[in-house]
C-alpha cells in the first residue's frame, strides 16, 4: 500500500479543535472590528459617526484638510522649562531645558478659507519631543471651558449647528432644543457672547480645558488643568474692527510680529484641590486655586501648513510622555479617537490624490448625508 502524505489525509476529529479555534479567532476578530467600525450597533455613537457629524455640521467636505480646525498656520520654536514644574511632574520638558516643537496655530470651524474674523475660537497645537525620546502633543482651545458635559452631549451640540439644507443655516429650533435640554450650555454661550476678542493669535490665551493628571519623581499625583497665558500685551477688537479686517488678519500679524521678534505664552499650571471635578470639562475650578508657572512656549517662525510639517500631525491630546496622564474626563477620550478618525481621511486624501492641499488650491467640496 502506497504511503499516504499526512497534509492529503482526511481531517480526523482530532485537528477539528484547533480548525474551530482558528475559526473563532478570526471570527472574534471580524466582530471586533464591526463593533469598533459601528456595523453592528448602527446606533452606536463612534467616532466615526462623530466625524460624520463634524462633516455635516461643516456643510461640505475639504478633502486633505482637518475636518475641523481646518484654517490654520504651521510654527515652530522651542519650550524652556524653568525648573518650577518638576515638584508636579517628572516629564522632561519642566527641567530647565529647551524641547523643541512643531505647532499650529488655527481658527474654529472646517473650512480652510474661512474668515478669521468670523471665528469665535482660535486653537493653539503643540508637539513636544523631549531629550529623552518622550513626546507630548497639545491640543488647546482659546475658550476657558467645554459647553457641554458628556460626549453625547457634544455630539447633539454638533448636529445642532449643522446647516439646514434648505437655508445653508442651523435651525434655530433645533438650536433652541439643544440649548433647552442642556442648561449647562448657558455658561459657554455667556462667554461667547461677552468675552473679548483678542486682536491677534499672539495675545490669546489657549487652555488645555480637560483635566490632566500629573505624576512627580517621588510617586505623588496631582490633577491639573493648564493654560498658555501670552507675554504680548491683551488688545481687544470691536465688532467693526472685526467687520473690517482681512480675512486672514491673524496669519499676516503672526508673520509681521515674527519678523521682528520670537512670540512667547507663560504655560501655568493650575493644581485641583479634592472635590475639583476632573470628568466634567464644562465645569470651570475655582479662581482661587494655586496656579504655577512652569515655562514658556517661544515660538520662532511659521510656514504655511500646506507645505509645512505640522499638516501631517495629529495633534492628540493623548500622546502624553512619562510624568503626564489623562484624567476620567470622557471628552477628552473622545477627542483624541475623533482626531485619529479626522487624521485617517485626510490622509487618505493626500496620499489617493484626491486633495489639492499641496499647491493650495481650494479642493472640490463633497457632501456627506
Amino acid at each position: 500500500m502506497p504511503d499516504i502524505d499526512p497534509a492529503d489525509a482526511p481531517m480526523t476529529r482530532h485537528r477539528w479543535p484547533a480548525v474551530l479555534a482558528i475559526a473563532l479567532i478570526v471570527g472574534g476578530v471580524a466582530l471586533a472590528f464591526g463593533w469598533i467600525a459601528g456595523w453592528l450597533t448602527p446606533n452606536r455613537l463612534t467616532p466615526q459617526r462623530f466625524t460624520n457629524a463634524i462633516e455635516s455640521g461643516n456643510g461640505q467636505i475639504y478633502r486633505g484638510y482637518r475636518r475641523a480646525h481646518a484654517k490654520g498656520i504651521c510654527v515652530a520654536g522651542y519650550f524652556e522649562g524653568n525648573g518650577q514644574g518638576v515638584a508636579l511632574s517628572s516629564a522632561r520638558l519642566f527641567a530647565p531645558v529647551r524641547t523643541p516643537f512643531t505647532g499650529r496655530l488655527s481658527i474654529a470651524g472646517g473650512a480652510p478659507y474661512g474668515l478669521d474674523g468670523k471665528a469665535r475660537v482660535r486653537s493653539m497645537a503643540l508637539e513636544l519631543n523631549s531629550d529623552d525620546g518622550q513626546q507630548w502633543r497639545m491640543a488647546m482651545n482659546s475658550f476657558p471651558f467645554f459647553g457641554v458635559s458628556t460626549v453625547p452631549a457634544f455630539y447633539e451640540q454638533t448636529r445642532a449647528n449643522a446647516p439646514d439644507p434648505a437655508t445653508g443655516k442651523p435651525d434655530p429650533a433645533k438650536q433652541a432644543a439643544f440649548v433647552r435640554a442642556h442648561p449647562e450650555f448657558a455658561r459657554f454661550a455667556a462667554w461667547a457672547k461677552t468675552a473679548p476678542w483678542s486682536t491677534s493669535w499672539a495675545n490669546t490665551t489657549f487652555n488645555g480645558v480637560n483635566a490632566f493628571r500629573f505624576t512627580n519623581d517621588r510617586g505623588e499625583v496631582r490633577n491639573v488643568r493648564w493654560s498658555m497665558q501670552p507675554q504680548a500685551a491683551f488688545a481687544a477688537m470691536t465688532p467693526e474692527q472685526r467687520a473690517a479686517a482681512d480675512g486672514n488678519f491673524l496669519s499676516e500679524d503672526l508673520q509681521a510680529r515674527l519678523a521682528h521678534a520670537p512670540l512667547r505664552w507663560d504655560m501655568v499650571v493650575t493644581l485641583a484641590q479634592p472635590g475639583d471635578p476632573t470628568a466634567d470639562p464644562a465645569q470651570p475650578w475655582p479662581r482661587d486655586r494655586q496656579h504655577v508657572t512652569v515655562g514658556t512656549v517661544v515660538i520662532e517662525s511659521s510656514t504655511p501648513q500646506a507645505t509645512g510639517a505640522c499638516r501631517d500631525i495629529n495633534y492628540d491630546p493623548l500622546v502624553l510622555p512619562a510624568g503626564v496622564q489623562g484624567s476620567d474626563d470622557p471628552i477628552l477620550a473622545a477627542r483624541s479617537a475623533v482626531y485619529s478618525v479626522s487624521f485617517n481621511r485626510r490622509e487618505h486624501d493626500i496620499a489617493s490624490g484626491k486633495a489639492d492641499t499641496a499647491i493650495g488650491k481650494p479642493a472640490a467640496p463633497e457632501t456627506r448625508p
